[in-house]
């Protein structure tokens, strides 16, 4: 495959994830690091890039929700410490881990959350109606380490976190699912930019991949959330789920057991 064909189909599917996650509080970095991968990119450029266009998303994505004051500044902030300090970590380490077991990560964790969103779809519960008021010292506590958890995995793996804090905030700390999507931006975009400061530390980016593919997401996050105020969630998330599982299956295939 020709480097101007790569990057063609690097920016076609760069838009559509973009698109899709940023409807639901994801920067898509789940997806983008083994879309990476998979055209080709080396394993520390693809979790690295895919931090920045992370971050990229869920500034664009985030600033539709700001404007329909759909994100809780209050809680977010409480995520943003231990997310940042574990990104940092989880970035400045990728470097060190052996490569094999960070593709062993995508494969699993793809397929997990792959797994729970597909089960959406048949999902019955209620969404809540108003955000908590407050929380008890407890469940800060697991909030803020829930959040340092999240930012090793986002380091390691280039991933924003999105796909797990939504169904954390709408499970665990009972929010509507649009203020989880709407605050999961504004978290993410704090997670993104300290794993991209810890894979500085270690390894340069790719700039011009940067450069080109950030301008394509920040069209398609925008664009993404503006449509979310309209469409039912269950039937994309549902199809998402799909597609991680190929993607995992994929990665064994091509990456591993070669």
């Amino acid at each position: 495959m020709e480097i101007n064909t790569t990057l063609l189909l690097t920016v076609i599917f760069v838009f559509v994830i973009a698109f899709i996650f940023s409807m639901f509080g994801q920067g898509g970095g789940s997806v983008y690091s083994p879309l990476l991968l998979l055209l080709g990119y080396p394993i520390l450029l693809s979790a690295s890039t895919s931090l920045v266009l992370n971050l990229i998303t869920s500034v664009s994505a985030g600033y539709v929700f700001y404007r329909k004051k759909m994100i809780d500044f209050k809680t977010s902030f409480i995520f943003v410490p231990g997310i940042c300090i574990g990104a940092f970590m989880g970035g400045a380490l990728a470097k060190f881990v052996n490569k094999t077991i960070l593709l062993w990560l995508f494969v699993i964790v793809l397929a997990g959350l792959g797994t729970r969103m597909v089960y959406t779809y048949w999902e019955k519960k209620k969404d809540a109606e108003k955000i908590p008021e407050r929380f008890t010292i407890g469940m800060y506590l697991l909030i803020a380490f829930f959040g340092f958890v999240v930012g090793i995995i986002s380091g390691l793996l280039g991933v924003g976190g999105g796909v797990l804090i939504v169904p954390f905030m709408v499970y665990v700390c009972k929010y509507p699912t649009k203020f989880a999507a709407g605050s999961s931006h504004l978290i993410i975009s704090f997670s993104a930019l300290a794993g991209i400061i810890g894979h500085l530390a270690s390894h340069r980016l790719d700039i011009p991949l940067i450069v080109v593919t950030g301008i394509v997401v920040l069209i398609a996050g925008n664009l993404g959330a503006r449509v979310s105020m309209k469409v039912k969630p269950k039937f994309i998330r549902s199809g998402l789920g799909l597609l991680m599982w190929a993607l995992a299956i994929q990665i064994l295939i091509s990456k591993i057991l070669k």
